[in-house]
């Protein structure tokens, strides 16, 4: 859905809604998809958006049966940096979330998880994409070999909760999706937030 479209916003916030106006003009098409749209704000003026059309991607918090966190190190080279994340990628075309969980935790770890919960939904960077990122959390894992892409470089770590959580409060985990899950690791394990396992399917 368009993230011009409001469609679902609370009627109390009706005063700050903009709506596309249905002019819409491509700047890029490929990997990423880039649009201007006009679009028409709550005091009537016209402006434009620019923003990027993604298919969306998941994060996996997997669970390893000693009580640690599988995590990856991995060269990004928009910022320059090897950020230590959990692992994540981009849904392909046809897949559920879960789907990409799956294939994207076997990937770049290697682990099958026997358990999953989904965890929640965020907009990593609303203020120009329309991305979401679903985070996962899979547990009951079964270590194998990483089936890695042939331009991708993932090193598989293994951390403790502790020590990730140290890492954050000293500005060592700057990778959002992964402060985010740890956050709603911290909050279950706490038992302000539920999450609801099922046993992955045969």
């Amino acid at each position: 859905m368009s993230p011009s479209a409001g469609a679902s916003a609370p009627g109390d916030d009706v005063h700050l809604l903009e709506h596309a106006t249905g002019v819409r003009t491509p700047i890029h098409t490929g990997f990423l998809n880039v649009v201007r749209d006009q679009v028409r704000l709550p005091d009537g003026q016209v402006a434009t958006r620019e923003f990027i059309l993604h298919a969306g991607a998941v994060a996996v918090v997997p669970l390893l049966d000693d009580g640690r966190l599988a995590m990856v190190r991995q060269y990004r080279y928009p910022v320059g940096k090897v950020l230590l994340e959990f692992p994540a990628g981009r849904r392909d075309p046809g897949e559920s979330h879960w789907q990409t969980a799956r294939r994207e935790l076997l990937e770049e770890t290697g682990f099958v998880a026997r358990e999953w919960a989904f965890g929640l939904e965020i907009h990593n960077a609303a203020a120009y994409s329309d991305e979401s990122i679903w985070i996962w959390f899979a547990r009951g894992l079964v270590a194998g070999p990483q089936k890695l892409d042939s331009d991708e470089f993932v090193e598989v770590v293994h951390h403790s909760e502790a020590e990730v959580d140290a890492m954050a409060a000293n500005d060592q985990l700057p990778d959002v999706k992964t402060l985010v899950a740890l956050l709603h690791l911290q909050r279950w394990r706490q038992g302000a937030r539920r999450l609801d396992w099922q046993a992955a399917p045969a």
